[in-house]
């Protein structure tokens, strides 16, 4: 079995602690590979390659750093179903899911390729007479990723690409649960002609991790993961007087009108509920209905599919079709998730849809928990405040509009929401009024294209700058405005007021 090493300064290499932990199959519950665990000297040596390719790597035109990621861009696609396969190997995701996944990262990757472009600054001639002033955008340094299982190619190819085109190099923590995809992208950089230290991976303990918080070559730091850890990170980076973008969790919310259309409703909040096995960030785990004839109407047709949902492995054979649902990621986060289930039960919410006691043929092992649905349920209840990331859709009933904003805007997260209607004035005035960052109109899962930004309100982030699109290269670069004057020689006089230029 083996085991697979961190990437630093062009190679892998295992950490010099000899430590180890297994990777699991979520379908199997097996152990599938192990992933080093590195220690202080590893993250260190991470850095200090980083720090050692800056100069280099900064300095090379926009366009050749470009043409690397077009390189990049195009290896990514060759090993697409690869990739696709070690993402549902280990994250557990069906594996059209992954491939989505992947769809979405190289976006990114796309995006950055138009990095010339995106780097241009600002030129004013004659400011004063005779005075130019223009501005330029440079990279920061060396900057470092840290982030989660549940899109291990995805997230970080929100961030890496963006910065190395900036001109950046950069340090990734990947997800121990889900390590080999961030492995796999290291080697697809390397062959496209990434020099050696620019793109590094180190696995390791959260507590060595924090070195990257701390570390004073280290000039930003992007993060994708809990509420908690990411206000740990943004607090202890920021005080070590680096850039943070720290994304945390989520409890997304749809309000469904009574003039929906209900059979093309009830699709979108399936798909975003019970896509990914419900572990997104922007997943869609409560509706709030407006009338109890919609509740009603809406549940009449969820019920049936919810029942009806395939659970089971997220890669299969080729030839066989595509569950809905994989299992989640450890046997750890399954029994939270069942344990929301039964607090669910105790908070008197209405089980509609239990999916507690699945049993996947050929499976005993694994980590599922089946398509879940509650009615009835109340606004302040643990299962309607708290992010429980698994298959687990509520229902709260509101008796009219502005009490269902209320219950949306009341949640300290506000990543993403959603409204299903068809009359123009409620949908404009939800899209003005919601507390959230990102929002559909009649689409449950509003995560934008990279040429946007992504990122939430509240609790859902920490930080001001959101990830890839226009704040992506912000993030990632700072901004110098030069003021020039070529004189001509002749006598100036000295002047000790304030200059102005007009």
């Amino acid at each position: 079995m083996n085991t697979l090493g961190n990437f630093i300064g062009g190679r892998e290499q295992l950490s010099t602690s000899g430590l180890s932990e297994p990777v699991y199959n979520p379908a199997t519950g097996e152990v599938i590979r192990h992933v080093t665990q590195g220690g202080k000297e590893d993250v260190l040596a991470a850095i200090d390659a980083a720090d050692k390719a800056f100069p280099a790597w900064s300095a090379m035109t926009p366009l050749l750093r470009a043409r690397i990621l077009f390189q990049f861009k195009e290896l990514l696609d060759e090993n697409r179903e690869e990739l696709a396969r070690i993402i549902s190997e280990e994250n557990g995701k069906v594996f059209s899911d992954a491939q989505g996944e992947l769809t979405r990262g190289i976006e990114v990757v796309e995006f950055a390729c138009g990095i010339p472009h995106l780097l241009k600054g600002e030129y004013s001639n004659n400011v004063g007479t005779s005075v130019d002033s223009f501005s330029v955008m440079q990279p920061l340094g060396v900057v470092a990723g840290i982030t989660p299982f549940n899109f291990p190619a995805m997230v970080p190819m929100w961030m890496f690409p963006v910065a190395l085109a900036c001109g950046n190099t950069f340090v990734l923590k990947p997800p121990v649960t889900a390590p080999s995809a961030a492995m796999k992208l290291a080697e697809l950089l390397k062959k496209a002609g990434l020099p050696d230290g620019v793109f590094n991976v180190i696995h390791s303990t959260n507590e060595n991790a924090s070195i990257l918080s701390e570390d004073p070559r280290i000039q930003a730091v992007s993060f994708v993961g809990s509420s908690a850890v990411a206000d740990i990170v943004y607090s202890t980076a920021s005080k070590h007087g680096k850039r943070v973008q720290a994304f945390g969790a989520a409890k997304n919310h749809a309000i469904v009108m009574p003039d929906a259309d209900l059979n093309s409703c009830v699709d979108a909040i399936m798909g975003g509920a019970y896509g990914s096995a419900g572990e997104r960030c922007m997943a869609l785990p409560i509706v709030v209905t407006v009338g109890d004839d919609t509740a009603d109407k809406l549940i009449s047709q969820l019920v049936p599919k919810v029942k009806a949902l395939r659970v089971g492995a997220g890669l299969l054979e080729k030839g066989q079709k595509d569950n809905d649902m994989g299992p989640l990621i450890s046997k750890a986060h399954q029994e939270k998730v069942l344990g929301y289930i039964n607090i669910g039960e105790q908070e008197g919410a209405k089980l509609l849809v239990d999916g507690r006691h699945i049993d996947v043929a050929g499976y005993p092992n694994g980590y599922f928990v089946g398509g879940t649905l509650f009615d009835h349920v109340k606004p302040g209840m643990r299962i309607h405040r708290e992010e429980i990331f698994g298959p687990v859709l509520g229902i709260i009933r509101a008796p009219d509009y502005e009490t269902a904003l209320e219950i949306v805007n009341s949640s300290e997260f506000g990543n993403g929401s959603a409204i299903f209607t068809q009359n123009g004035h409620y949908a404009r005035d939800f899209t003005m009024r919601v507390q959230a960052g990102m929002v559909g109109v009649n689409v449950p899962v509003a995560v934008p294209m990279a040429y946007h930004c992504f990122g939430g309100w509240k609790r859902s982030i920490f930080g001001a700058l959101h990830v890839h699109g226009p704040d992506g290269v912000r993030f990632y670069t700072r901004m110098k405005t030069i003021t020039t004057r070529w004189p001509d020689g002749k006598q100036s006089i000295a002047e000790f007021s304030m200059p102005t230029l007009g």
